[in-house]
């Protein structure tokens, strides 16, 4: 039965995936805003959950203009999945360049076009960061930690479309340390997104002014290897627009005191998300629970 179940599951998502494929994109961008309205009001836990994370951040204080930012984040994530399903549409063709501009600081750009320097990319779950990797996999392959899908077949299917932009998917629950130094070991991109809830994996950072329990890997991936690291995020500035910013290189003089350089670096990190997020609120994920502890 449950065999079943995933076959149906899977000829649902291939039906889908053709649909989103063959249908003008302005629709897709339609209808996954009505389906992100629909969700927003069905699912009033996250709902809740992300008016708290916005007054909490202290980005809005007023309750209403708090969900009104809520409910565009929930749209912008809607419309995230529909520009990664089409993004080898607008980024693989020689206009790739219409659709993104480019930010990256010149040490970065250095790692990028150096075939014999990899580069860990430390994110947050803002504008479209699959664009982001897609972009990115034009000077390297990459790899990143996904989730993975409970269907076996969809699980297959979604690998074999981020594959199409030299994107390898690394299991989240895998025991992938040492899947993530091998990446860069091969001199490729390692990109991680940091920003989730870390729970006892991580050390806490403070995140808006309030302490986050915040993953340890991206820094000490940096300092084990010494592979350059920098923050990136990508930014919606309309239609299938995007502007790709990266930091400067981090860099992290040791202390003799392995935590306290590895806090150093995730605060760091954490400022560089915050100057992004108050930018346009509206294009992070503020679903998730960031503050639990």
């Amino acid at each position: 039965m449950k065999t079943l179940i995933h076959l149906i599951e899977f000829g649902l998502a291939r039906i889908l995936l053709f649909l989103f494929d063959t249908l003008p994109y302005r629709f897709n961008c339609s209808v996954s805003k009505g389906a992100a309205n629909l969700w927003w009001w069905v699912d009033r836990k996250r709902q809740k959950v992300a008016t708290n994370n916005i007054i909490r951040s202290g980005i809005e204080t007023d309750p209403k203009k708090a969900r009104q930012i809520a409910k565009r984040s929930i749209q912008n994530f809607s419309m995230m999945l529909v520009e990664s399903l089409r993004s080898d549409e607008y980024l693989e063709g020689e206009d790739w360049q219409n659709h993104i501009t480019l930010d990256i600081k010149p040490d970065v750009l250095e790692v990028l076009e150096d075939p014999e320097r990899p580069l860990i990319l430390a994110a947050g779950h803002f504008g479209n960061w699959e664009i982001a990797a897609h972009l990115v996999s034009r000077y390297k392959p990459v790899a990143g930690i996904t989730r993975g899908m409970n269907n076996p077949y969809i699980e297959k299917l979604v690998k074999s479309r981020k594959g199409r932009y030299r994107f390898r998917p690394i299991p989240k629950h895998d025991n992938n340390a040492g899947r993530l130094i091998e990446e860069l070991n091969q001199k490729n991109i390692l990109a991680l997104l940091f920003d989730q809830h870390a729970g006892k994996y991580g050390v806490m950072i403070d995140f808006f002014g309030h302490p986050a329990a915040t993953f340890k890997t991206t820094a000490m991936l940096h300092l084990v290897t010494k592979a350059p690291l920098c923050y990136a995020d990508c930014v919606r500035t309309g239609p299938m627009q995007f502007t790709v910013t990266t930091s400067h290189l981090i860099k992290q003089a040791p202390t003799g005191n392995k935590q306290d350089d590895i806090k150093a670096i995730l605060t760091t990190m954490n400022e560089h998300l915050e100057h992004t997020i108050r930018k346009d609120p509206a294009q992070y994920l503020w679903a998730h629970r960031r503050w639990r502890d």
